[in-house]
């Protein structure tokens, strides 16, 4: 018989339209499968769902082809045709009654696109940062092209209600992902409304949250994986921004307060009973971003 002060994690929990059976809450991570053994990774997630796991996501998944990591192997949900691989996941997950997540990556200034070719887009023009320290230069966003991102995004949250999943995580964390990119001034350099205060930082997090949530909210919960610290300073996005940040969003939609599933009312998480903000959006430990390089690259056509 367990100890009662573990009796919370198996309690049920409302998240945005749906109901994880417990609290067990698998984060995004890699395994090495990706787009190019979709069975495999398929089946990896299908056996976390036979663990017993209330809520289980995928790995970063691409969105977009004018941002990719080759050589390294990740998920893709570059168009229509990426839905089948990523469903095959999604039953997977839920064939022991685990909610199935999606993060969905758009890699910015952490993508070389030796694949696609295409010319980095980031919120400014600094070299590309990897594990490999590749000799690329990103292109800094204009307002027309962060327009057309938001577009994929919403885009890739449409798929990603087709391809079966109830939850989608947008990446902002560990160096990787415009989200972290735009609200970090190591990354965010732009002195428009994208860039100086931390309000202007975050606009483009708001807005693709927003967009989002009329597109697939009635059916899909909306998480943001944030970095709780850089770990330098004020040159990037510190844990005082953080907390800032997440203050700044408390009119966030969030599971805060109590509902009714089938044959039972759902209590909203104990902390949100009395801050419903916090809920929004799920937090990562921080790492600085990766080490820069420099030069440039050429860009066919984009859709």
């Amino acid at each position: 018989m367990r100890d009662a002060k573990y009796d919370i994690l198996f309690e049920p929990l409302a998240i945005g339209p749906h109901v994880a059976k417990n609290r067990f809450y698998q984060v995004p991570h890699c395994n090495g499968g990706g787009y190019r053994d979709p069975s495999a990774a398929a089946a990896m997630r299908g056996i976390k769902s036979e663990g017993g796991w209330g809520v289980i996501f995928t790995e970063q998944t691409e969105m977009h082809h004018t941002s990719e990591i080759t050589p390294f192997i990740e998920l893709r949900l570059w168009e229509d045709k990426d839905i089948p691989g990523l469903r095959r996941m999604s039953d997977a997950m839920k064939v022991h009654g685990a909610l199935a997540g999606i993060q969905l990556a758009y890699s910015g200034i952490n993508g070389p696109n030796f694949y696609t070719k295409e010319v980095p887009l980031a919120p400014s023009a600094l070299p590309i940062r990897t594990f490999t320290n590749d000799p690329v230069q990103a292109r800094a966003l204009d307002r027309s092209d962060i327009r057309d991102l938001r577009r994929w995004f919403v885009n890739a949250a449409k798929r990603s209600r087709v391809a079966g999943f109830d939850l989608i995580c947008l990446y902002g964390a560990h160096g990787f992902g415009i989200f972290q990119h735009f609200l970090s001034r190591a990354t965010n350099q732009r002195t428009d409304e994208y860039g100086g205060s931390l309000e202007n930082r975050s606009r483009f997090a708001r807005e693709v949250v927003a967009d989002i949530r009329d597109a697939v909210g009635d059916t899909t919960a909306i998480t943001m994986r944030v970095s709780l610290d850089e770990t330098i300073g004020e040159l990037g996005f510190s844990n005082a921004e953080v907390r800032e940040f997440v203050e700044m969003n408390a009119d966030c939609p969030t599971s805060g307060t109590s509902r009714t599933a089938p044959g039972r009312t759902v209590p909203a998480p104990r902390a949100s009973r009395k801050k419903a903000r916090r809920s929004c959006w799920s937090r990562a430990s921080g790492n600085s971003p990766r080490n820069p390089s420099s030069a440039s690259a050429a860009s066919p056509r984009r859709t």
